[in-house]
């Protein structure tokens, strides 16, 4: 009988051991140490407080200046036109495709679950400056009239085919279409699994009512998708202000072109693995932390509000 009182907690044990282990307490140290100094070459015995010193040193830093302004960038270019892009084409999906639904909706899931480094070897391909898919798709719009002249002097310019990953005005932009088509696929089965509930008396009562397509999406669908808009938009939020994989691979870190994508992520990654420096990379990245709680926040205060009320009324 005692034993069987045991049972439930040998085997609730694991996970609780699992998650001290490595959740809670690599949490927990990287709030010690980012008010240390350490070289973890020479040992635990190297290592000694230093108080703020760390969170200043990255304050002040303009390096990390540049880093957040990258992340805030990325984050606004490519998080943006997933919802602008994923809304109407969930609604467009959900009321016109009938057939193939399914697999329409898996090639749009597919770059989610792919793999980063798959997707950067494929978009390094695409991008190539000398053998890319898109600048032989460019050079053979430029046979076209109209749009011929105006392309082939664009490229004349800049002085012959475009380098996309290797000159700093083409670098983010590049950068931020591969996270975006990475995750449309994410935000457009979130909106879907939304809309399915939507009661479809709804939608005859407002066709009854003489209402178009539009004035449908407008005053039905929108109202009721705000919990589901909230909630996509704070998950694209904190992942974006989190964007390590895509410019870390896409982009060649020996070139001078990759500080125009050095996220936040990035510049932590570097300070510890590449200078050494745990302390500090520690103390980004809880400011970090700071800053995605702070714009969580002030998208719950904006948006949120208005979800719950939506989610009541539905």
């Amino acid at each position: 009988m005692r034993a069987r009182g045991w049972a439930p907690y040998l085997f609730l044990a694991p996970f609780f051991v699992v998650f001290l282990v490595f959740g809670l307490f690599p949490l927990l140290f990287s709030i010690y140490l980012s008010f240390q100094q350490w070289n973890p070459a020479e040992g635990l015995h190297t290592m000694h407080s230093v108080g703020l010193e760390n969170y200043w040193y990255a304050i002040t830093d303009p390096w990390f200046h540049d880093s957040l302004l990258n992340t805030l960038w990325f984050a606004l270019v490519s998080g943006a036109p997933q919802h602008l892009v994923a809304l109407p084409l969930a609604y467009f999906i959900h009321r016109q495709v009938k057939r193939g639904r399914d697999l329409l909706v898996g090639a749009y899931f597919v770059p989610y679950i792919t793999s980063s480094v798959a997707i950067a070897l494929i978009f390094s391909t695409l991008y190539s400056k000398d053998y890319g898919l898109i600048n032989a798709a460019l050079s053979e719009l430029t046979r076209l009239p109209f749009i011929g002249s105006p392309l082939e002097a664009a490229q004349l310019a800049r002085g012959g085919p475009i380098d996309w990953l290797g000159d700093a005005d083409t670098t983010r932009p590049a950068v931020a279409f591969v996270v975006f088509w990475r995750y449309l696929g994410w935000n457009l089965v979130l909106y879907l699994s939304a809309l399915q509930v939507i009661d479809q008396d709804l939608y005859e009562a407002a066709t009854l009512d003489g209402a178009s397509t539009w004035q449908q999406f407008r005053h039905v669908t929108l109202p009721l998708l705000k919990p589901m808009i909230f909630f996509a938009v704070t998950l694209t939020l904190i992942g974006n202000l989190q964007l390590f994989e895509e410019p870390f691979i896409l982009v060649d870190s020996e070139k001078g072109v990759s500080q125009s994508v050095m996220t936040s992520a990035i510049f932590m990654y570097r300070l510890a693995f590449n200078d050494g420096d745990f302390g500090t990379a520690s103390a980004v990245s809880w400011l970090l932390f700071i800053l995605i709680a702070a714009l969580t926040w002030l998208n719950a205060r904006l948006f949120g509000r208005d979800a719950r009320g939506a989610h009541e009324a539905g």
